[in-house]
């Protein structure tokens, strides 16, 4: 199981919004196939270690680890557990279940119908880790969400600043940039507010690191930020939420929420149902805060610069968190549920 975790794991950033899942086929007690999800919508875990054994008629006398529980429904690729009965594997050792509405206990229930033997629960805790942010996400109806920053050591994340004519104060390292972008590659969403995207005009695209650039999702109420901007250069997918407007125009969607609202409630339940799984927030403080406050967040990443500002924009308040510090280094400290 182990390995099967350890193949799993080399999927990440690739297969969103699937999980990560990794499989390993055992004959007396020797590994003879292994596979893992290597992309979203090409062959899962279970079907690439199928694939991997030269000898379909010794599967008849194997054990297959898996990760996660094997699907049971036609998406993208069809049910998995109908391919392990098909081969007549006899034992199954199974991580977890998945909590994904449409497979939840039905893979395994599917397999021991057919009479195969299914083991659950072994190194569970881990391969619920490995796929948090999945698990999160179908179990809390929302994305996983992701708050980052960086701040000085005097604790603030930028000077004050009225116009974008002056430039925001750097604050990370080239090696932790490149990290920032890493992360983005690994997310299905990336958001900011409408006074970050005025002054900083990011990209919010991955481009230090391989892999798909996440949606962009800007809150826009009064639909304040100019066609110019990069936000709304119709590079990739940007979702602009406003109080006004519904319409699609290109790669960009302005969506009608109520400001009178919970709006980030609103927020994370329209990103859930277009199966977004993860959400990156990099901007500003009030947005921060206001996740903070809500309590809608699952993991909080604060960059420490050594840089001194002296007075500009406070960082966000995490005073008042509980949560385990998973991570503590020099530059970097990430607190988790």
């Amino acid at each position: 199981m182990r390995r099967s975790l350890a193949l799993a794991a080399k999927g990440r950033g690739e297969t969103k919004p699937n999980p990560m899942v990794g499989a390993v086929i055992v004959h007396n007690g020797k590994i003879i196939g292994e596979g893992y999800h290597r992309r979203y919508g090409e062959g899962h875990a279970e079907v690439n270690a199928i694939r991997s054994v030269k000898d379909d008629a010794i599967l008849r006398e194997s054990t297959m680890y898996v990760s996660l529980e094997p699907c049971s429904h036609h998406g993208k690729t069809p049910p998995c557990a109908d391919l392990i009965i098909e081969k007549g594997i006899p034992k199954v050792v199974v991580a977890c279940l998945d909590p994904f509405p449409e497979v939840s206990g039905r893979g395994i229930k599917k397999l021991r119908d057919a009479g195969v033997e299914v083991a659950s629960g072994i190194l569970e805790r881990e391969a619920w880790e490995l796929n948090r942010v999945f698990m999160t996400a179908h179990t809390k109806q929302r994305p996983y969400v992701i708050l980052k920053w960086a701040q000085s050591v005097d604790g603030f994340i930028d000077k004050m600043r009225e116009d974008a004519s002056v430039p925001p104060v750097v604050l990370s390292s080239p090696h932790t940039a490149q990290l920032v972008h890493k992360l983005r590659a690994e997310t299905s969403a990336i958001m900011v507010g409408t006074n970050t995207a005025l002054l900083d005009n990011p990209s919010l695209t991955v481009r230090s690191w391989a892999g798909d650039s996440p949606v962009r999702v800007v809150i826009d109420r009064k639909c304040r930020i100019p066609s110019n901007l990069h936000l709304l250069d119709d590079s990739i997918k940007t979702i602009v939420f406003t109080e006004s407007i519904n319409r699609s125009q290109g790669n960009t969607e302005y969506i009608q929420i109520d400001f009178n609202s919970d709006t980030i409630q609103q927020i994370l339940t329209i990103l859930y149902n277009r199966n977004l799984t993860s959400l990156l927030i990099e901007g500003g403080t009030i947005l921060h805060n206001h996740f903070i406050k809500s309590n809608l967040w699952d993991e909080i990443r604060i960059e420490a610069s050594p840089t001194l500002i002296s007075n500009g924009i406070i960082a966000p308040d995490v005073s008042n968190i509980v949560a385990d510090v998973i991570k503590y280094t020099e530059r970097m400290t990430i607190f988790r549920r």
